[in-house]
C-alpha cells in the first residue's frame, strides 16, 4: 500500500544505540505459529483488537511474517536490497484503530484530537545487528473519522531505533524532551500531509507506557497536528531498506480514550437522546428481543426512550444501540442487542451533535430527515447535516 512517504537516506542517527533496553516486557504466550507471505496480507489477532499487516508495498522480493501469539509476529524471511529513490521496501506492522477503512474492534479509536483524554503504549522488539531498518511506529491524522485512501492530516512517526544510515522524511528542526526522553525532531510536506518524526535519542528496543498524548500534544503545539483532526490508528513496525530477517515484535498494546472536551461523556448520563424535529431515539414497542429496530418517536418520557451513555457505548433496557451484523455500509440498519463489547456498539459523541460508530466510520442517521415517528435508525457518511445532530443526555 503506497501509504508511507518517501523518506532519504541520510547520517547515521543512532549508530551503536540498538542494545539499549529502555524498558522490558515479558514474552509472548507461545501459539502455534502461522506464516503470510502474500505482500498485502494481513492477520487479525486478539479477537481483531490488532490487526497485523505485511505491507510490502516498494519490492518484489520475498518476505515473510511469522505469528507468534498473543501480539508476537516477526519477519521470518525477508533479504531486501536497497530500493531507488530513497523510500523503504517495506512497512510490517501491527496496529489499532482504523487504516485505510480496514477497522480493529473494540478500541475507542478514531478520536478527535481536542477531545484525546489519554493515549499510551508499549512496545517490546528484536532487533538484528544487521541491514538497514527503522523500528518505528506510524500514527495517522484524518479530517474525517476514517477514509478508505490515504489520510489528509497528519503523520506522526516515532522512531524507537534504526540502522544502516537511514533517517526521516525531511529535516531536523529542532529537539523536544517529552515523556522523560529526549527526541530529534523532524518535519516535512508530502503533497496532501504533513509529517513529523520524533526520533528517540539515544535509540532503544523497547517502551513501557509511552505517553502518546503529550508526544501529539507537542505536535500540536508546533503547528504539525491540527486539533480538529482525528487520531485514526496507531501503527508500530518496521520500514526496511535492507536485510530485515529477525526483526521482531514480542509484545505490543495501546491505550487511548476520549476526555471531557468531547468524546465519550461520564459514565451513567441517562436520559432521552433528541434528534431532528425533535423526535426521540425510541427501543420499538420497548421490546427487548435482540434485533429489535431503533427508531425516532414522539418523545414519551417512556423506559424505551432512557438511554445510558457510558464508556462507549449507549444502552436502554440493559441492550446496546448496535450496527446489524457489524456493518459499515451506508443504510445499515440500527437495533438493539445484547451488550458484547464489539465495534458494532461503540459510539462516540462529537462537539457537533454527531454520534460516530468508529468501526464503520459513519455516524447515526435519521434516514432522509424523517418526521414520521417508526423511521428506523441507520448509519450514513457523516455529513454535519440535522438529521445527524442528536442531544444525547
Amino acid at each position: 500500500m503506497l501509504n508511507h512517504p518517501l523518506r532519504t537516506a541520510g547520517a547515521l542517527l543512532l549508530a551503536g544505540a540498538a542494545a539499549l533496553v529502555l524498558a522490558s516486557a515479558p514474552p509472548a504466550v507461545a501459539a502455534p505459529a502461522s506464516t503470510d507471505c502474500s505482500p498485502n496480507g494481513s492477520t487479525s489477532i486478539e479477537n481483531n483488537a490488532y490487526i497485523i499487516q505485511d505491507n510490502e508495498w516498494n519490492s518484489t522480493a520475498q518476505q515473510c511474517i511469522t505469528y507468534n501469539g498473543g501480539t508476537s509476529w516477526t519477519v521470518s524471511t525477508a533479504n531486501f536490497t536497497p530500493p531507488g529513490g530513497g523510500a523503504p521496501n517495506t512497512y510490517p506492522s501491527i496496529y489499532q484503530g482504523c487504516h485505510w477503512g480496514s477497522c480493529t474492534t473494540g478500541s475507542s479509536l478514531p478520536i478527535q484530537v481536542s477531545n484525546l483524554g489519554s493515549a499510551s503504549t508499549s512496545w517490546s522488539t528484536s532487533q538484528p545487528g544487521s541491514g538497514a531498518y527503522d523500528v518505528a511506529y506510524d500514527i495517522w491524522f484524518n479530517s474525517t473519522p476514517t477514509t478508505g485512501g490515504q489520510p489528509d492530516g497528519t503523520e506522526l512517526m516515532i522512531w524507537l531505533n534504526s540502522r544502516g544510515g537511514v533517517s526521516p522524511f525531511g529535516q531536523q528542526t529542532g529537539t523536544s524532551t517529552v515523556d522523560g526522553f529526549n527526541w530529534n525532531v523532524w518535519t516535512g510536506q508530502q503533497t496532501s500531509w504533513k509529517i513529523i518524526s520524533y526520533v528517540l535519542n539515544p535509540g532503544g528496543t523497547s517502551f513501557t507506557n509511552l505517553d502518546l498524548k503529550a508526544i501529539i500534544s507537542d505536535a500540536e503545539n508546533r503547528g504539525s497536528i491540527n486539533p480538529a483532526n482525528y487520531l485514526i490508528d496507531v501503527e508500530a513496525g518496521f520500514e526496511i531498506w535492507q536485510g530485515g530477517q529477525g526483526l521482531a515484535t514480542n509484545s505490543f498494546s495501546v491505550a487511548a480514550s476520549a476526555g471531557s472536551g468531547g468524546g465519550n461523556p461520564p459514565p451513567g448520563s441517562t436520559g432521552p437522546i433528541t434528534g431532528y424535529a425533535g423526535l426521540c431515539v425510541d427501543d420499538r414497542a420497548a421490546s427487548t428481543a435482540n434485533y429489535n429496530p431503533v427508531q425516532v418517536y414522539t418523545c414519551n418520557g417512556t423506559n424505551a426512550q432512557q438511554w445510558t451513555v457510558a464508556n462507549g457505548t449507549v444502552q436502554a433496557l440493559g441492550k446496546c444501540l448496535d450496527v446489524d451484523a457489524g456493518g459499515t455500509a451506508n443504510g445499515t440498519a440500527v437495533d438493539l442487542y445484547d451488550c458484547n463489547g464489539t465495534g458494532a456498539q461503540t459510539w462516540q459523541p462529537q462537539s457537533n451533535g454527531e454520534l460516530v460508530n468508529p468501526q464503520s466510520g459513519k455516524c447515526l442517521d435519521d434516514p432522509n430527515s424523517s418526521t414520521s415517528p417508526g423511521t428506523q435508525l441507520q448509519i450514513w457518511a457523516c455529513g454535519d447535516g440535522a438529521n445527524q445532530q442528536w442531544q444525547v443526555p
